[in-house]
């Protein structure tokens, strides 16, 4: 109200030069008796004291001139309606609100700017001093969090965009080009970069990565949007630059309204739930609000984290922990009777290549195949609508026993397809980053260690893509199967391991020098690189520009029910004699294999499906 009074005065002040005639200064006294208790009653109900001053920002200023100018409008109606005594001039009424919008935007503006200053103007001089890689809306959000940063003072801003050089943004200078890094960086005595560029290509934030090591910077990086939407993390939380980045891929564009129809108010279970690869789908899921999502493992354990993790997370669906083996039938049948799932993502599986060769062969094929016989089994006797199993590139060609047993998991399914009922849909990919097992957090543990890194050979390579993407891409697959399709993820370029280690020893900030890579040579059943398709399959296209369908041989259903007569009796015998025998099943196995001509087998169908 002081400064409504204020404004009022001062309008008259300028529209009378500073001499207000007493006939006048009656007037501005009796209409300022009205107008000054109108006004506040209005700002009082627009919410103008409802934010907080010291985060006044521009919502705060668009309220206040909707404010002012409902009460100018209301003061004109009045002195036109009811012609009050006293006489306004019409250029008051023009001043008057500009007059507030300036005093009580300024006053809000002016409080919030020494506040800040107060807080963190000593600490922004004192932080280190860092360059921002790149000019968009990420180094803006960037700029207000690290404003109030004690630990870092952005001294200049790097961009790509030519329009951009010899620009401000808050206040902070467009120096120049990215590529003119190494020179300003010396210049400016910079040992640390922050990468703001989420909306660059993949292989131009590689680069620019890549630029910065090579001048002897730490680069840095802003969270990913996921974190920042969610909630969990602030633009200002800054992390190292980490090997998963430089091996980052396009995001993934989803069916949402497809996958919406699969999921929303359906039933869901995610065997293997608490894996790495298991546990992102039921994050995944959750996005879709199934009214049931069902979480099945063997691993008490895993399943406890899990549902620590989902204990915070708020939601509408039901989410059930179930300890239990895939291969119990009676478990999986009382598990599916109870919770009637419309959807199955099978994630439960032995994966680790070496240990699944020797000592654990009967058990790999019994948990792979009988387990994923048993679970696909009992869902189309309960009607389920959808049974997608993940597969992996191992079962191409297969060198080992781990992808020769998905791969006959893989025809198990296209064995069990009917015309009608359940659905079977395979999908298959490659490595994912910063799973269990992973070659990345074992180089991590031996890079803190001091070296040396284990390679197994030089020119060993392997596909990569993030967990989220290869689960967003198997619900998209299981979405658009029909039956009897195996999808293979388009997993980009194959990586070298050599250089995937070198880049990490990069991003420790040491060189080969520092950490020494040693070569131990391939391990049992390991290949020098993974295929995606085998040498007798074709490919199709689907609408979506990352999925292909494999249209593999097909078998019936006698012929899996004699493999499953086979791993039983295998637990029996020598491993030898199972990987001799295991050729004759999977024929592109390219294991130890010796035919026996004692083992008959029902005809295989040669036939495409």
């Amino acid at each position: 109200m002081a400064v409504a009074a204020l404004a009022w005065w001062v309008a008259f002040l300028f529209r009378f030069n500073f001499d207000i005639p007493s006939s006048f200064t009656q007037s501005m006294l009796e209409s300022a008796a009205w107008v000054i208790p109108l006004q506040a009653l209005v700002f009082l109900f627009s919410g103008l004291y409802r934010g907080v001053w010291r985060f006044a920002s521009l919502p705060d200023l668009q309220r206040l001139i909707r404010a002012i100018a409902i009460s100018a409008a209301a003061v004109v109606a009045i002195l036109f309606m009811f012609k009050p005594d006293g006489v306004v001039p019409r250029s008051v009424l023009l001043m008057d609100p500009m007059l507030l919008l300036l005093f009580m935007g300024g006053s809000r503006f002016a409080y919030r700017a020494w506040k800040e200053h107060r807080l963190y103007g000593s600490a922004q001089l004192a932080g280190k001093p860092v360059l921002v890689l790149g000019a968009g809306e990420a180094a803006i959000a960037l700029l207000k969090d690290l404003s109030k940063s004690r630990e870092w003072h952005v001294v200049g801003l790097l961009d790509d965009k030519k329009t951009m050089l010899g620009r401000e943004l808050l206040g902070i200078n467009v120096l120049g080009e990215i590529e003119q890094l190494p020179r300003i960086a010396d210049d400016l005595s910079v040992s640390h970069v922050i990468v703001a560029m989420p909306s660059a290509r993949h292989q131009r934030r590689r680069q620019v990565v890549e630029l910065a090591n090579k001048s002897g910077l730490t680069a840095l990086t802003v969270p990913s949007f996921d974190d920042l939407m969610s909630g969990r993390l602030s633009m200002a939380q800054l992390r190292p630059v980490e090997v998963e980045d430089l091996l980052g891929r396009e995001p993934v564009s989803l069916d949402g309204e497809g996958l919406q129809h699969l999921i929303e108010g359906q039933a869901v279970l995610i065997s293997g739930a608490g894996g790495s690869i298991g546990s992102e789908l039921c994050r995944q899921v959750l996005k879709y609000r199934p009214a049931c999502l069902v979480c099945l493992d063997q691993s008490e354990y895993a399943l406890y984290r899990l549902e620590q993790e989902f204990n915070r997370v708020e939601t509408d669906t039901s989410i059930e922990y179930v300890v239990g083996d895939v291969r119990n039938a009676r478990r999986v049948r009382q598990v599916l009777g109870r919770y009637m799932p419309q959807v199955v993502f099978h994630a439960a599986a032995y994966k680790h290549v070496p240990m699944m060769e020797n000592r654990n062969v009967a058990e790999s094929l019994s948990n792979n195949v009988n387990g994923t016989y048993t679970l696909a089994q009992a869902c189309k006797t309960a009607g389920v609508a959808k049974f997608v199993l993940v597969s992996t590139d191992k079962a191409v060609n297969p060198t080992n026993v781990m992808g020769a047993s998905k791969r006959l998991a893989e025809m198990v399914c296209q064995g069990l397809q009917e015309e009608s009922g359940t659905r079977f849909v395979v999908v298959r990919f490659g490595n994912v980053l910063g799973s269990s097992g992973s070659v990345i957090p074992k180089f991590r543990e031996q890079i803190a260690a001091g070296g040396p890194i284990t390679v197994t050979h030089p020119e060993i390579t392997r596909y990569f893509m993030s967990i989220p993407e290869a689960c967003q891409l198997v619900m998209q697959a299981g979405m658009m199967g029909s039956g009897g399709e195996i999808f293979v993820l388009d997993m980009g370029d194959p990586v070298k391991i050599v250089d995937l280690a070198r880049d990490m020893i990069r991003l420790s900030g040491l060189n080969e020098d520092d950490i020494e890579i040693v070569y131990s040579g391939l391990r049992p059943g390991e290949k020098l690189y993974e295929e995606l398709l085998a040498d007798d399959e074709l490919t199709l296209p689907t609408p979506h520009d990352k999925l292909r369908i494999a249209v593999a041989r097909n078998v019936d259903e006698a012929w899996v029910q004699a493999l499953l007569k086979w791993i039983d009796r295998a637990s029996l015998i020598d491993e030898s004699v199972i990987k001799q025998e295991l050729g004759m099943w999977v024929e592109e196995y390219a294991g130890d294999i010796h035919a026996n001509p004692a083992l008959v087998l029902p005809s295989e169908s040669s036939t495409i499906h």
